[in-house]
């Protein structure tokens, strides 16, 4: 059991650096868009107590909040 617990600590580890490694050369626009994704798929968890509907909903609404309030000036 405790091989099962270290190979899946390494696994999400390995996930999140590369998640994170996909980010580098995101667009302003682009990473606003995926901020605000990520927090309404957390709002959208807790106002519907982790319901996917509600999470899957919270994402999308956060997403186009986050891509709409960015402007789009190349910088």
């Amino acid at each position: 059991m405790k091989i099962l617990q270290t190979l899946t600590k390494a696994t999400l580890i390995g996930a999140t650096v590369a998640a994170f490694a996909g980010c580098a050369d995101m667009t302003p626009k682009q990473r606003n868009t995926a901020i605000g994704a990520g927090a309404g798929a957390v709002g959208g968890a807790i106002l519907t107590e982790g319901s996917a509907l509600g999470t899957l909903g919270g994402a999308a609404v956060g997403g186009v909040i986050g891509n709409v309030v960015t402007d789009d000036k190349n910088k």
